[in-house]
């Protein structure tokens, strides 16, 4: 198959024969009406307080279904936004706009354009929160860390997600952070989540006993998943020797709950037993830094 060539003189008169913008604006819009207005504005508002509704019903309802399912009902919440965002989006399109197959491919790339100046960042959030739904780096229900900030996704927005801290913070992060920041994911989808404990001691403990009553914590804490593994692992420091205590507890929003429960525990069976806690000489601290 041979490819024609267009030559220049044709070029030109191509390009004579596009309307120029006000013509393609008039083509492309359709009569502004104060009924098409508060058309719109009703849609709008239905299309918010729908959303609203059905994040807060699926909130309420996950709160009440058996723990194990409590994610899995969280995470339609950003499929159910989706869909009424663009749902809405082609209504006021088709009410506002001659959406003909010609008009479509114009105001596409009208748009296109016009967003790609004005609202750079704002698109590339919008883009990077629709990538996410498939690769899945964060969902709702997820413990994450995103830069410095730490904490359970509560929210999942066109824009950004929210983070509900651990000291009660709600923390908005925009989605297009993906692109330049690690994600630490603690859970991934999960309920159980891994709680990692540190315990110090001087380098003259007794190693099997300290292993011992760890184990001892672990198992005997009410908020152990006992189906998933209860490791401890060693390692020495110049001024100390380190235990850390690795399990799961049965929700992952009792992490904090459960590392201080373990704590407590752990601590309780070291006084009993006099195990001896390292000196600590900031000159030698210092150093390891």
């Amino acid at each position: 198959m041979g490819v024609s060539f267009v030559p220049m003189s044709e070029w030109f008169t191509l390009l004579a024969q596009v309307d120029p913008p006000e013509n393609l604006s008039q083509r492309l819009l359709t009569d502004f009406t104060i009924q098409k207005i508060l058309r719109a504005v009703l849609a709008i508002a239905i299309a918010y307080g729908t959303m609203a509704l059905i994040q807060g019903t699926i909130n309420w309802l996950s709160e009440r279904v058996p723990r194990r399912l409590r994610l899995l009902i969280k995470q339609s919440i950003p499929f159910w936004k989706g869909l009424i965002l663009i749902l809405i989006l082609a209504y006021l399109l088709n009410l506002f706009f001659n959406l003909s197959q010609n008009n479509l491919i114009a105001l596409t790339g009208t748009i296109a354009v016009a967003l790609g100046f004005a609202f750079k960042d704002y698109v590339s959030s919008i883009i990077a929160g629709a990538v996410a739904l498939f690769e899945a780096p964060y969902r709702v229900g997820d413990r994450i860390k995103i830069g410095e900030h730490y904490g359970e996704v509560v929210g999942y927005g066109l824009r950004g997600i929210q983070l509900q801290t651990p000291d009660d913070n709600l923390v908005t992060i925009p989605h297009n952070k993906t692109w330049t920041e690690a994600v630490s994911n603690a859970n991934s989808g999960q309920l159980e989540a891994q709680v990692a404990t540190d315990f110090f001691f001087g380098h003259g403990v007794d190693v099997e006993q300290v292993i011992q009553i760890l184990y001892q914590a672990a198992y005997s804490s009410k908020y152990t998943q006992l189906k998933l593994p209860i490791v401890v692992v060693m390692q020495e420091k110049m001024w100390s020797t380190q235990f850390k205590l690795r399990c799961y507890p049965m929700d992952a929003r009792d992490e904090f709950i459960y590392k201080t429960d373990l704590i407590r525990r752990a601590k309780q069976a070291f006084a009993h037993q006099g195990l001896p806690y390292p000196r600590l000489v900031p000159q030698t601290m210092d150093a390891e830094e």
